[in-house]
């Protein structure tokens, strides 16, 4: 089986972050998730793939200094997790998954947590291969988020979602509102250039928040920080590829 490395502020000039890696117009967005990548490694974040030009990787760090809005003391929380293509049905994901588990027991971490949707969602992980690999649902949003757990020390209290997603509404009741970050190279360019043009044909507000800080994304009105787009102050959506003219009225129904 191939090797896997785990990326530092060392050697991430280097080496690529899994996705759009050879897509040119994200090359500005792709820039900045290693800039974001490059802050959270001092709070201990970690980035580890496959050593290969593939997308085979995951992501995660102290819940505690996680850009979502949970409450999860002394559990790592689980972000990205990718296996893709020809690489899929070969263990890489377990192999991953157990090098995570490795580091929560090494630092004394409580378990692990994650973010799914309760079915499926663009842009996260696969929810029922988290059920398969001994991860619980503690907690279900009306909306379609789901927070999983797998404990280490069976007494710890369960992680929650914060107070601030309970509703699945944010505060612009008019038009499209998106909430985004650098976590993932796929958004700025997306958000900043697909999106004004798709909203302005169809004669539509738009409120765009970035959310530059880690304060901010745990004070988000939506578990998904990467990328959520409302409709009328309501959460519609985690697919980004709603941004572009060909399939905003597939996934926004107005």
């Amino acid at each position: 089986m191939e090797s896997f490395i785990t990326l530092c502020k060392e050697n991430i000039a280097k080496e690529h972050i899994c996705c759009a890696f050879s897509d040119k117009k994200c090359a500005e967005s792709y820039e900045l998730k290693k800039e974001w990548l490059k802050k959270e490694f001092a709070n201990g974040y970690v980035f580890r793939r496959l050593d290969e030009r593939a997308k085979v990787f995951m992501e995660y760090g102290p819940a505690e200094k996680g850009w979502a809005p949970i409450d999860a003391p002394n559990y790592l929380l689980i972000n990205c997790f990718w296996v893709s293509g020809q690489y899929k049905g070969k263990g890489y994901a377990k192999t991953l998954l157990q090098s995570a588990i490795d580091d929560a027991k090494a630092q004394g971490k409580d378990g692990l947590t994650t973010i799914v949707g309760t079915t499926k969602f663009h842009f996260m992980s696969d929810t029922k291969w988290f059920l398969r690999q001994g991860f619980e649902t503690c907690e279900t949003l009306p909306y379609g988020f789901s927070l999983l757990v797998k404990k280490i020390n069976a007494q710890a209290g369960n992680p929650k979602f914060k107070e601030t997603v309970k509703s699945g509404e944010c505060e612009y009741t008019k038009g499209v509102a998106v909430y985004y970050s650098n976590r993932c190279p796929f958004t700025e360019y997306h958000i900043n250039n697909s999106l004004p043009e798709t909203v302005r044909k169809r004669n539509l507000p738009l409120h765009i928040v970035k959310l530059a800080t880690m304060e901010q994304a745990q004070s988000s009105p939506t578990p998904a920080t990467i990328f959520s787009l409302f409709y009328a102050g309501k959460f519609v959506t985690t697919d980004l590829s709603a941004c572009m003219d060909s399939r905003f009225d597939k996934v926004v129904k107005i």
